[in-house]
């Protein structure tokens, strides 16, 4: 007799986007008992295969239809590029007429404002964060050599955890290789099956991830949704709960009502997770992050998840929380344990880039600053932090505008499903700390030239 197997599909085209609710459905399907005759591919009489002879032929047809769908990537390798703000690199050294014109055909468009990257404070190229990874660099080698639990935890690490911690206003800290993977060991770490974890529907893709990966059961709420939330939690039947949101989200570029949330997640005696990836740096007094603008830092009930791929101009991720917490982790969290350290470089530049902030502590204000300047130009929502996002629809006219800036000499971020929910195609605006006048000037042109504006 055959035996019945539970099958959960997972219809990816949804479960990619960011949204914590993967379409799943449960079917049954019958598994029979087989022999241990060799399998030849081909039927008993010697006939046609059955099944196909490439079993990757299927990628043709898949990327046909992304492509007809406006939802092809490509990628596009930029070259070395001076500091912003040399000779050349800005808008005060360059011709902003021509510039605001297209590239002649068959040349390479100029980068002269980069909207798209996400070096909110200017930091990945300034000179004391490029000699910190340096310094490192030269003291530890290239490499951490190994896991965090065998050899690729320095004395290094051992300080950024320290700075981080205090820096955002909790007791203790653990580094991972990145954001990404922070979230994904925090979250699988602290919730499994019997527990259950409330995501907001427009989670990074990182948090539901690590939703899925955790085999709790999730719920998702509507975004920003309090009362959604505590309704998931009233209904009960859990072991342990969590609450999961950005701080200030990815792609729309809102905050998320964090002191309501800490109230509902506290009166059902669940834990409020933050991920702080797009808050850190830009959001809070000196940059430390929208729990400490909020009063929530350092709270027993409240975990915050950072990367320091963002305002600090780096690489690598972070955790913070209790001490109980980071103890839990070195011992439970997967992609701590089995993943290599972050490299001796990146540590060095995030204490630098740590150092930098707190002595110009007037970066957060300026980059917000600046964001508004491009919300006003595009008619885009009035931004929380650095991201200004300006939707436009369809795949193909988000392609088209992103296109057409660049020709003229400004970057731009372009996101389409399943980034971003169907007919909400976009351009992601990156504001930097350190854009001038002349800077915005030149944006401002571009975009009219373009008909970069909020539909």
């Amino acid at each position: 007799m055959g035996r019945t197997l539970a099958v959960v599909t997972v219809d990816n085209a949804a479960a990619n986007a960011h949204s914590a609710a993967p379409a799943v459905r449960e079917t049954t399907a019958s598994v029979a008992k087989t022999t241990s005759a060799p399998d030849t591919g081909r039927s008993a009489a010697g006939g046609r295969p059955l099944r196909p002879t490439d079993p990757l032929a299927w990628l043709a047809d898949n990327e046909r239809a992304r492509r007809a769908a406006g939802l092809r990537r490509q990628l596009r390798p930029r070259g070395p590029q001076p500091v912003h703000g040399e000779a050349g690199t800005s808008a005060e050294a360059a011709d902003v007429t021509h510039l605001a014109d297209p590239a002649p055909a068959g040349g390479a468009p100029r980068v002269v404002v980069d909207l798209a990257g996400n070096d909110y404070l200017g930091l990945g190229r300034h000179p004391a964060v490029v000699e910190g990874a340096a310094r490192a660099l030269r003291t530890w080698g290239a490499g951490s050599t190994g896991s965090r639990l065998v050899t690729g935890s320095t004395t290094l690490h051992t300080e950024l955890e320290e700075a981080l911690a205090e820096h955002a206003g909790f007791p203790a800290g653990l580094v991972f290789s990145s954001g990404y993977t922070a979230n994904l060991g925090c979250l699988t770490a602290l919730a499994g099956p019997g527990d259950l974890i409330v995501s907001d529907a427009l989670n990074h893709a990182s948090i539901v991830d690590a939703c899925r990966l955790s085999r709790a059961r999730v719920a998702i709420a509507p975004h920003g949704d309090v009362d959604a939330v505590g309704t998931a939690l009233a209904a009960g039947g859990w072991r342990r709960a969590l609450v999961v949101t950005e701080s200030v989200f990815s792609a729309d570029g809102d905050a998320a009502p964090l002191a309501a949330l800490h109230a509902t997640a506290r009166a059902h005696g669940a834990l409020l997770v933050v991920d702080e990836a797009h808050g850190l740096g830009v959001v809070g007094p000196g940059g430390r992050g929208a729990l400490a603008a909020a009063g929530l830092a350092g709270e027993r009930d409240v975990v915050a998840t950072v990367t320091l791929s963002k305002a600090l101009g780096g690489l690598g991720g972070a955790v913070l929380g209790p001490v109980a917490l980071r103890t839990h982790l070195i011992d439970t969290a997967r992609t701590f344990i089995f993943d290599t350290g972050l490299a001796p470089a990146n540590v060095g530049a995030a204490l630098a880039a740590l150092t930098v902030l707190r002595e110009r502590p007037d970066l957060p204000a300026a980059v917000r600053t600046r964001a508004a300047r491009l919300a006003d130009l595009t008619g885009a929502p009035a931004p929380a932090g650095a991201v200004v996002s300006v939707v436009l629809g369809d795949p193909e006219p988000a392609v088209a505008a992103a296109a057409a800036c660049l020709e003229r000499g400004v970057a731009v971020g372009c996101f389409r499903p399943p980034t971003v929910p169907a007919g909400t195609s976009r351009l992601r605006l990156a504001a930097r700390a350190d854009l001038t006048e002349a800077d915005l000037r030149l944006v401002a042109e571009v975009f009219a030239a373009a008909g970069v504006y909020t539909r």
